[in-house]
């Protein structure tokens, strides 16, 4: 019952809307934008609501200098089989499929809305994004950095791609009289489900950063698109570094998390991503590798590549023989942990190679493009550089594989499982609406779908987009629809801000605030998560490494924290939602250990280690691993989904 003894009830807005988007990274704003175009006319209410603010929010956030999924000349299919390979054999072909049909049109329409794309002239020389030449849709041939990849002048990337929605949403808001459809600063911390239609969403609530305000949200149709999940795992940061990662540190796993809550099956959440990076500053090395032609090696000078590739052959395969990213990461962690280490990118002989066919002003700008590759998207690093006296035409630089990431749109593939495509891949991989999840009206993008990475930033807005034309579809078939919510809204409200109501309650039992056994505060709980996970569910300390019986220890652990979960205190707003964020890590913490405890193999070597199944077994484990949590009994169940391959190798 609603009882704010303790601190001041919050105002509670409630808002009405057809459509709504969780988010307000790439796939939010591509979602939005195309919900738009096709709702006009159509009285649809459109509606997103943002922790942060669109123009800097996900993990284009700080602008890129690449956009890592265009085809240009290649096919649909061809796209398939780099991901295929790349995830060890397993993927959601259809969905994969589906997305490389679709992705190079939002290529064109950032291009249109003014971002600047790297081409080629008529002579096969590249160029930045000053060079004016034709159009990608036109023709234009852009300047690529690998067989995928092609270069932008990014800084400015998500604040072009945010204007587009927020100027769709601006004329859906006339169109339907609406006061507002744009909510920034907001936190969706729970969905809520139909109390008179079963598996059917309603809505959500959650509460601003800023105000003493909690809102809750009905709707017909709800996209979650929060992505991934960051500072589940002790980092490798520590001190004045806590909290610099690789993926944005505000993703705190609340996709996973709020759409398990409501009992929508997830899949391949043992899948993680453990990006091999520039050491301290988490700095990118794509187009280090595929631009400039750097090579890794070990201080011996060695290729890890060459000499542990018999070695992995032996465990995994044909998927070692593709040389993906995880088979990479295994082969420099073999080398690191023979004392080979550290590992350098040398970025001094691939710019002295590059100097040798250029003249003094194209050896210039070719180091100006050195710095800008970080300046572009992870600004730390040029600080790591500069303070550490590093001149990369001149110095090597270390890499270091980070702690472990959960996503679904880089080179990892956790997520919700999702109805793909009616016109391509198994009927019964489509139930009706695609990219909607196995709840009935919740749909997801991006990070949230799983099996299907490679997406990237240009993959994710237009996943984004096939969600949001779903949504609108499905709207319209279901327009009689009025969402049914059991709970008061005092009662959400009070739910919300428990972890306020215990920190006013308790805070004075003891002299020291942040130490008190009536409550426990954001970071103290996020040490405690971090630590096991770390320790038994394969972090940096035991080199990714895990077992059944650790990780069935480490469960154990979890539940515990669990316990613990109702006693988050928060002293302020700001640390409301931390208790929220550590709370949503929780969750996509326990459906990973979970998923990996089932897996009795190591399909992802490089990524995790199981250290009673260290090889890749296909025959066993070429499949899906799935799981749903089920809200009314609370329990857990993981199972199989056969893999079916669609395009032939």
């Amino acid at each position: 019952m609603a009882d704010f003894k303790h601190i001041q009830k919050p105002e509670i807005v409630e808002i009405e809307t057809d459509f709504l988007a969780i988010g307000g990274g790439m796939a939010a704003c591509g979602a939005v934008y195309e919900a738009c175009r096709w709702a006009k006319g159509k009285k649809i209410r459109i509606t997103m609501v943002d922790k942060a603010a669109a123009d800097r929010s996900g993990a284009v956030a700080m602008g890129l200098s690449a956009i890592n999924t265009y085809l240009g000349e290649k096919k649909p299919e061809d796209y398939v089989k780099m991901v295929r390979g790349d995830l060890m054999g397993i993927t959601r072909e259809d969905l994969v499929y589906d997305l490389g049909r679709h992705v190079d049109d939002s290529v064109h329409l950032f291009e249109d809305w003014g971002l600047p794309v790297w081409k080629t002239d008529d002579e096969g020389k590249g160029h930045d994004g000053s060079y004016k030449g034709k159009k990608l849709r036109d023709g234009g041939k852009p300047v690529r950095s690998g067989p995928w990849q092609i270069m932008i002048n990014g800084e400015s990337y998500k604040v072009i791609v945010a204007e587009a929605a927020k100027k769709a949403l601006e004329e859906n808001r006339q169109e339907t009289g609406v006061e507002q459809n744009l909510f920034e600063r907001v936190f969706i911390v729970k969905l809520l489900m139909d109390d008179k239609e079963e598996n059917r969403i309603a809505g959500a609530v959650g509460f601003s950063v800023r105000e003493n305000k909690v809102y809750i949200f009905r709707a017909n149709a709800v996209l979650t698109v929060a992505g991934g999940c960051v500072n589940v795992f002790k980092t490798r940061s520590t001190g004045e570094g806590q909290g610099r990662a690789w993926f944005p540190v505000w993703n705190a796993g609340s996709t996973y998390a709020m759409m398990t809550q409501v009992g929508a099956e997830l899949t391949m959440m043992e899948n993680r991503f453990v990006p091999a990076r520039f050491k301290d500053g988490y700095g990118p090395v794509g187009a280090w590798f595929l631009l400039f032609k750097a090579k890794a090696t070990n201080s011996l000078g060695e290729d890890y590549c060459v000499t542990h590739f018999e070695a992995a052959k032996k465990l995994y395969g044909k998927w070692a023989e593709r040389l993906g990213t995880c088979i990479r990461n295994h082969m420099m962690m073999e080398d690191m942990k023979l004392g080979k280490g550290p590992i350098l990118m040398n970025t001094h002989t691939a710019l002295q190679k590059l100097a040798e066919t250029m003249t003094p002003k194209e050896i210039k700008h070719l180091e100006a493009e050195a710095w800008e590759d970080f300046l572009d998207m992870t600004i730390a690093q040029a600080g790591v550089w500069a303070a550490n006296n590093i001149e990369p035409e001149k110095t090597p630089s270390e890499i270091m594989p980070s702690e472990p990431y959960l996503l679904g749109s880089h080179a990892g593939c956790a997520g919700l499982w999702v109805s793909g495509p009616e016109d391509f891949g198994p009927k019964e991989w489509c139930w009706g609406y695609n990219r909607m999840t196995t709840v009935k009206g919740l749909f997801t993008a991006g990070d949230g779908v799983g099996a299907s990475g490679h997406k990237f930033s240009s993959g994710s807005h237009a996943e984004g987009r096939i969600a949001g034309k779903s949504m609108v579809s499905w709207i319209l078939d279901n327009a009689g629809y009025k969402p049914s919510v059991a709970a008061s809204a005092d009662d959400l409200a009070y739910e919300v801000y428990r972890p306020l109501e215990n920190f006013a309650q308790h805070k004075n039992y003891t002299t020291a605030e942040d130490i008190n056994p009536n409550y426990i505060k954001p970071n103290m709980f996020q040490m405690r998560l971090q630590k096991i996970m770390d320790e038994y569910v394969g972090g940096i300390s035991t080199w990714y490494m895990t077992s059944k019986t650790m990780l069935e220890a480490g469960l154990k652990h979890l539940e515990k924290l669990k316990e613990d979960s109702v006693k988050l205190g928060a002293a302020d707003l700001h640390e409301l939602l931390r208790a929220w964020e550590n709370y949503h890590r929780l969750w996509a913490a326990e459906a990973h250990a979970r998923h990996i405890h089932f897996r009795e193999e190591t399909r992802y070597p490089g990524y995790y280690y199981r250290g009673d199944f260290l090889a890749l077994n296909d025959q066993d484990w070429r499949c899906f691993v799935n799981s749903k949590y089920d809200p009314k009994t609370g329990k857990w169940d993981v199972f199989k989904r056969e893999y079916k391959q669609i395009i032939p190798d």
